[in-house]
């Protein structure tokens, strides 16, 4: 049993929850796959209409464990690119309740979210240069669409961290709420969408969402980088720095 993944339905809403705090809920091969298998499993219930993603404590997600990413994964489609597969292919609305730092992968997947909703005091950030990597989940292709061009670069290359107003002005996310409330907000309305007529909605999703093989493609191309990139020496000293925390020198 997945204790890092809290998976829950209820009122025809799946609820998956990021339960790492003490980690600000950093992403580890474990997570990947019980994420993947929760979204796996809303596409097959037919008891389930909604999915509601979230996390424990005072993050959203800090992003990858670098730690475990660095670890060498065994054959296989290792588990974060079957989660990026699966956010992409779902076939049920799926809402981000965003409760505080949405960080690399935190905000990356908010792309592939029906609705973004999020804390006051969350912020967002992707620090993909500054670890030595590239952009994932199809972000070099989603975000521009979504902030604008110039704003993309300014995330993805620059590494700027949005704040939640930031993020509502942009588009990333469309509403805010007092911590206190977020969830119980996000449940509301994602109960409100799971009542309405389940194939309308479907339909609309796949209409909104637009080609998804022309993003699978993006998010295979991206990987190949990435992957390139995990075995670079500007990644191995990104690494280095960051788990000896002082910073990087690209030198």
């Amino acid at each position: 049993m997945n204790q890092r993944i809290e998976i829950g339905v209820a009122d025809r809403v799946m609820t998956i929850m990021m339960n790492r705090p003490e980690q600000k809920n950093a992403l580890d091969h474990q997570m990947y796959a019980g994420m993947a298998d929760g979204l796996a499993e809303a596409d097959a219930r037919e008891d389930v209409r909604a999915i509601v993603i979230s996390g424990r404590g005072d993050a959203f997600t800090s992003g990858n464990d670098i730690a475990d990413f660095m670890q060498p994964f065994p054959d296989g489609e290792p588990p974060a690119w079957r989660f990026l597969s699966a956010i992409l292919r779902a076939q049920k609305p799926m809402f981000c309740a965003v409760n505080g730092a949405a960080v690399g992968v935190g905000l990356t997947m908010l792309l592939h979210a029906d609705f973004a909703f999020a804390a006051e005091e969350a912020t967002f950030k992707v620090p993909f240069a500054r670890l030595g990597l590239v952009p994932e989940a199809a972000s070099s292709l989603l975000l521009p669409k979504v902030v604008g061009m110039a704003m993309a670069n300014d995330i993805l290359i620059a590494g700027r961290t949005l704040s939640a107003r930031d993020a509502l002005q942009s588009g990333l996310i469309s509403r805010i709420y007092p911590s206190g409330d977020l969830l119980s907000e996000t449940m509301k309305t994602a109960r409100e969408v799971a009542s309405l007529a389940p194939t309308a909605v479907a339909r609309s999703k796949s209409l909104i969402r637009g080609d998804r093989d022309r993003i699978a493609a993006r998010i295979q191309e991206e990987g190949e980088l990435f992957a390139a990139q995990l075995q670079s020496p500007e990644f191995m000293e990104s690494a280095s720095a960051f788990l000896q925390k002082r910073a990087p020198n690209f030198d």
